[in-house]
C-alpha cells in the first residue's frame, strides 16, 4: 500500500525480529532500521502493523517524537491502553489516521451516504470466518486469547454506528473465542445486532452490514470479504494529506477510542 503510489515512500522498516524487517525491506526496496529510535529518526510518519499491546507502547513513543501515525485497530489490548495512548497523542499534538479499512472503500462510502439519507428501523451486522483456528493466517496470540470481539468487533460497530447513527449502549452475549453476539442501541432509538466469530468450523468468510429503512433495504459487504482494490490507494492518499496538513483524519485516534469504549461495554462480565 505504502509503495503503491507517488504520495508515500517506504523509507525504513523496523520489527522486533530483524529478519522479518529484512524480508519486507528486500521485497519493497527499503532498508532496515536498527532500532525503533533509529526508525523514528529516519521517517516523516509511521505506519503500524503490530499487535495492539505493542502498538500502544510504541505509538506513545512515536507521538512524543512528533510523528504522525497510521494506526491499527484496536488501539490497545484493553481500554486502559487505548486511553493512555490517546492521551499521549493529544499531549503531543500529532495527527493520526486509523485503519478502519471499510471507511476508505469508495463502495462502502457510497453505502454509508445512502444509509444516512434514509430513515433506519433496524440493522444487522456479521463477521464470521475461520481466521483464528489453529494454523489460520490470523491465529496470533492476542486474537486467539481475545477472540472476535476485539478483532472483528471494531469493524462491525464502526460501520453500524456510521450507517445508523451514534451508538449509546451496547451489550454482548456468548463466548468471544467462539461465537459472540452484540446488541446496540443507537441515539435515534434504533436497535442493531451483530454476530462475530474468528473460529467458525464451517468454511465461511462473510462480513457486512444490512440496514433496514423506511425506504427499503441497504447492504454492504466488507472490504475483507470481496476486496476493494481502490481502498489501499485511498488510505495512502488520505494519510499523505494528514501528514502534509498536520490535521487528523475523520477516522482518527478519537474515533478508535470511541469504538474501544463500546467494545469495553460489550465485553463479557
Amino acid at each position: 500500500m505504502i509503495t503503491g503510489g507517488p504520495e508515500t515512500e517506504l523509507t525504513a522498516v523496523w520489527a522486533r525480529r530483524t529478519e522479518a524487517a529484512q524480508e519486507i525491506a528486500d521485497e519493497f526496496g527499503s532498508s532496515v532500521a536498527t532500532s525503533f529510535d533509529d526508525l523514528l529518526d529516519r521517517v516523516d510518519a509511521l505506519v503500524f502493523a503490530v499487535p495492539p499491546f505493542i502498538q500502544a507502547e510504541l505509538a506513545a513513543q512515536a507521538a512524543r517524537a512528533g510523528k504522525p501515525m497510521l494506526l491499527e485497530k484496536p488501539l490497545g489490548v484493553d481500554l486502559a491502553q487505548a486511553e493512555k495512548l490517546t492521551q499521549a497523542i493529544d499531549e503531543a499534538g500529532v495527527a493520526t489516521q486509523v485503519m478502519f479499512t471499510n471507511r476508505f472503500s469508495p463502495r462502502i462510502r457510497g453505502f454509508l451516504e445512502r444509509a444516512r439519507a434514509q430513515t433506519p428501523i433496524g440493522a444487522v451486522g456479521y463477521y464470521v470466518n475461520q481466521a483464528a483456528l489453529p494454523g489460520g493466517t490470523f491465529a496470533t496470540p492476542w486474537r486467539v486469547e481475545k477472540g472476535g470481539l476485539l478483532d472483528l468487533g471494531p469493524h462491525v460497530l464502526d460501520t453500524l454506528d456510521a450507517a445508523v447513527g451514534p451508538i449509546v449502549e451496547v451489550r454482548g452475549e456468548g463466548d468471544p473465542q467462539r461465537w459472540y453476539v452484540l446488541t446496540a442501541t443507537h441515539e435515534n432509538g434504533v436497535i442493531s445486532q451483530a454476530a462475530l466469530s474468528l473460529t467458525s468450523p464451517v468454511v465461511a468468510d462473510v462480513a457486512g452490514v444490512k440496514v433496514y429503512t423506511e425506504q427499503g433495504e441497504l447492504e454492504c459487504e466488507f472490504v475483507g470479504k470481496d476486496g476493494d482494490p481502490e481502498a489501499p490507494n485511498v488510505i495512502r492518499r488520505e494519510f499523505a494529506e494528514v501528514v502534509r496538513s498536520g490535521v487528523s483524519h475523520e477516522v482518527d485516534v478519537h474515533r478508535a477510542l470511541y469504538i474501544q469504549r463500546l467494545l469495553e461495554q460489550a465485553a463479557p462480565n
